[in-house]
């Protein structure tokens, strides 16, 4: 294959190899809205900030909170997210699980192999 011409042409091959990656049976697709809640979870937990449930529903560029609430319900079913107790049993700690992590890993993995080719 040729290299790429321009910095765009990686770009473009990267989002061809993560779609790629989207239809592997490993965890159940998410919607536009549950891929900007996982983005904005593996942000807080690169940065190790705590993120709670009531955070996440206070969130208003993720639209309204019973939006949010049934987005993260469903991520947990679909085995993206996992809910950890803290200190108050009232509130959960929103943490990726460990496919959630592989997903990231594989996506790493798409970056390089993009820039590469």
């Amino acid at each position: 294959m040729m290299p790429p011409k321009r910095p765009a042409d990686i770009y473009m091959r990267f989002l061809q190899l993560a779609e790629a990656l989207r239809g592997l049976p490993s965890l159940p697709p998410l919607d536009p809205l549950e891929e900007r809640i996982l983005a904005i979870v593996a942000k807080a937990s690169q940065e190790e900030e705590r993120l709670s449930v009531r955070d996440m529903m206070g969130k208003k560029e993720l639209g309204a909170p019973a939006t949010v609430h049934s987005r993260l319900t469903s991520m947990r079913e679909k085995g993206w997210l996992i809910l950890t107790d803290t200190e108050d049993a009232r509130r959960k700690q929103v943490e990726l699980t460990q496919d959630a992590l592989k997903y990231f890993d594989k996506l790493s993995k798409c970056m390089v192999k993009a820039t590469q080719q």
